[in-house]
């Protein structure tokens, strides 16, 4: 198993709190992290690539190719720096991601970790309007610690098993020591929806409890648009039904 690991600056952390948000459910936890990291200005660690990510490349804004990577961001706080996981992937199956979690975990002990903080979606068969936010974790204590008005720890029976690494990391923490907690933003399942309404609300949780002071208004907008973008394609598919429906009752007739 192999990860190729880049490095950009070795800065000196002070008990670093790592926040984790890789795609997923609506791509929330990568939604959320990346606004963190454009509003903190965050700089880059390393990046990692490996033949265990997908056989794939992606096309850039220069219209030229990047290889599936991971990257790891930092920015000092006040009382602890921050890191941020990040990326346009997840490794490809139970194996890698089993190892590329204890490679992250290896990272962040070598840098004197403190917590871990997951992020994700819970898939919902329709758009919700405000989206509630639940935590999970691997001890107690820092539910305690996170547990702030609209953020419901009675996540039992609401989703099924944590896939990937937002739940394979903070599980495997565990084994360090390490405490870790798991937000998880409803939002729609469809595989082509962005949930933005939801990465907007574990962003609140994140500005209560990372000290980070985010303006997240911006995303109001961003939200407006994908809706009426969503509410155009409801229409069209709809016209389109039933056209298509109308055509199915001629040729029957004929």
């Amino acid at each position: 198993m192999k990860f190729n690991i880049k490095e950009f600056k070795k800065p000196k952390l002070n008990s670093p709190i790592l926040v984790e948000g890789l795609p997923g459910i609506g791509n929330v936890g990568k939604i959320a992290v990346d606004f963190v990291i454009d509003s903190l200005n965050a700089e880059k660690i390393l990046e990692i690539t490996s033949p265990n990510f997908p056989h794939s490349v992606f096309v850039n804004e220069e219209n030229l190719i990047d290889l599936p990577k991971i990257e790891l961001y930092y920015k000092k706080g006040k009382k602890n720096d921050l890191l941020f996981l990040s990326g346009d992937i997840q490794p490809l199956d139970e194996e890698s991601c089993y190892m590329f979690c204890e490679t992250i975990l290896d990272i962040f002990q070598k840098f004197k970790g403190k917590e871990i903080v997951a992020l994700g979606g819970i898939g919902l068969p329709r758009v919700p309007e405000k989206p509630k936010v639940y935590c999970t974790a691997n001890e107690k204590s820092i539910i305690k610690k996170y547990k702030t008005k609209g953020l419901n720890n009675q996540i039992f029976g609401v989703v099924g098993p944590i896939i990937g690494v937002s739940g394979l990391l903070v599980g495997l923490a565990s084994n360090r020591k390490i405490p870790g907690i798991i937000i998880l933003a409803q939002t729609f399942g469809h595989p082509t929806y962005i949930g933005v309404r939801g990465a907007k609300e574990i962003l609140s949780v994140l500005n209560k409890n990372l000290d980070i002071h985010l303006d997240t208004k911006s995303l109001d907008k961003e939200i407006e648009s994908l809706e009426k973008e969503m509410e155009i394609s409801s229409k069209t598919l709809s016209k389109l039904t039933k056209v298509m429906s109308t055509q199915d009752k001629v040729s029957y007739i004929g």
